[in-house]
């Protein structure tokens, strides 16, 4: 019985120590006075995940200056001082906490309540470690854009030759020749913002320019709806050509374009980088996460801040996701000083 063990521990304590307690026992002693512990409404063992095994195994370990083993208080169970337990009982825990979390109880004698100040206590539970934290899902891309910076009144003859270089790809056998023509990108030279999407639709493979239909008009709205003009900022697609059938792009005609998008962004140095829609921003940010893990912080490309929202074309076919991309721009809008 739980209450027992208390008893058991001071028996042994009184009795000369000749041999190496079971391990077993041991473990069965804490559990028991685990429980009766947790059922007085004492709450002092953490939550069983792998970071807190790992910290609970780590207690096991010997001290840098260990008692000698045949002293005949080390294997006490109920003893605040034991710092650490006997070698039999160290590995027998190392070995299982850390698999299963089960015998995560084991370390209950070092936080035995008539210790309070035992230094084997663990550490309070908004120091230790938690899987709930959020952890990176991609590396930033941080650091300055390649080459120099060039003066405003050369960016736009840069950009010129640029799109003459676009305009002669062929690359991509099948966009090439199904495209109209290609849809490089416009705006300011010196934008604050760049808007990055995925590719030309119909409207734009007729006239050159990119999101000038259904899609097109929403997002002059979004922009109009962040205190600033179209013109004002600068818009563009990873792929130059339009997909056949308004297909996405594919990973090979991506990699052949991207050259292209890299060098303007490198020209132009936006302070945001807005991306639309989940190829972009996977293609911008080198991840596979999905927008809706990606949208709602500031993330970073080279020297450029990168939001990622809805693209115009999935709101208006759910029109639901409206709030939260207007959530998204709020946010970019906040960082930028325009709120």
């Amino acid at each position: 019985m739980p209450t027992n063990a208390p008893t058991t521990a001071q028996s042994d304590a009184a009795a000369p120590d000749t041999t190496i307690l079971d391990p077993h026992q041991i473990h069965s002693q804490a559990a028991a006075l685990a429980a009766h512990l947790q059922r007085a409404g004492v709450a002092f063992l953490p939550q069983t995940d792998p970071a807190t095994a790992d910290e609970m195994a780590a207690w096991f370990l010997p001290a840098e200056d260990p008692q000698p083993a045949s002293q005949a208080d080390v294997p006490q169970v109920a003893s605040p001082q034991a710092g650490t337990p006997h070698d039999g009982q160290s590995q027998a825990a190392s070995q299982q906490s850390p698999v299963t979390g089960k015998n995560a109880q084991t370390p209950a004698p070092a936080s035995n309540p008539a210790a309070p100040a035992s230094p084997a206590a663990p550490a309070s539970p908004a120091a230790r470690p938690r899987r709930s934290d959020p952890v990176p899902a991609f590396t930033s891309i941080e650091g300055p854009y390649p080459g120099v910076l060039l003066p405003i009144a050369d960016r736009q003859s840069r950009l010129d030759e640029l799109a003459a270089d676009v305009a002669a790809c062929t690359e991509c056998k099948i966009l090439s020749d199904c495209r109209t023509q290609t849809v490089f990108g416009e705006g300011s030279v010196a934008p604050r913002f760049v808007f990055f999407g995925e590719g030309p639709g119909a409207d734009e493979d007729r006239s050159g320019r990119p999101f000038v239909g259904k899609a097109g008009q929403l997002l002059t709205k979004m922009i109009q709806a962040c205190k600033f003009r179209r013109e004002d900022a600068y818009i563009l697609n990873t792929v130059k050509c339009r997909p056949p059938g308004n297909r996405n792009p594919d990973v090979e005609e991506i990699a052949n374009c991207r050259t292209y998008y890299e060098q303007q962004l490198t020209i132009l140095r936006p302070e945001y980088i807005v991306c639309l829609g989940a190829i972009s921003a996977q293609e911008l940010m080198k991840t596979k996460l999905s927008v809706g893990r990606l949208r709602g912080k500031i993330h970073q490309y080279m020297e450029s801040k990168v939001l990622v929202t809805y693209h115009p074309a999935y709101l208006l076919r759910n029109p639901a996701a409206k709030k939260a991309a207007w959530d998204d721009l709020q946010l970019m809008m906040r960082d930028a000083g325009l709120l």
